[in-house]
């Protein structure tokens, strides 16, 4: 049985982390690759409420079906996440924006696997630590 505190705190810590992830990558360390999106306090909490609903979608998984609750089995399954959640992002990027290139949709995998795999980390170690 999966304990709501437990799936909301680490889901929401985890949302947070990733949210600050997305920053440090797409913001600052390849803020000239990536096209940026219009500065605006809208823009960023949408931004967050897309981190958060992410981090509980993976503390969903992880204590519900899963039990996955120490860093290195959370940091694995969130790759594995990690890579799904890309490819299904970039096939629809690469279908649907024209400033999309094969060589951006090949970063933000690599990008999107590491963000989740940490964010799987920090998510499944706060579960570990409330269970």
């Amino acid at each position: 049985m999966m304990k709501t505190k437990t799936f909301l705190i680490s889901g929401i810590v985890g949302g947070v982390a990733n949210w600050l992830l997305g920053w440090l990558f797409y913001g600052i360390l390849f803020a000239s690759f990536f096209p940026q999106p219009e500065e605006s306090a809208n823009t960023m909490i949408l931004i967050l409420l897309g981190c958060v609903t992410y981090g509980l979608f993976i503390s969903f998984i992880y204590n519900k079906w899963a039990q996955i609750s120490t860093a290195a089995s959370g940091a694995k399954a969130g790759a594995v996440i990690g890579i799904f959640t890309a490819l299904y992002y970039g096939f629809f990027g690469l279908a649907m924006n024209k400033e999309m290139t094969y060589e951006m949709f090949a970063v933000d995998i690599v990008i999107t696997i590491v963000m989740t795999a940490i964010t799987g980390a920090v998510i499944a170690a706060i579960s570990g630590k409330l269970n």
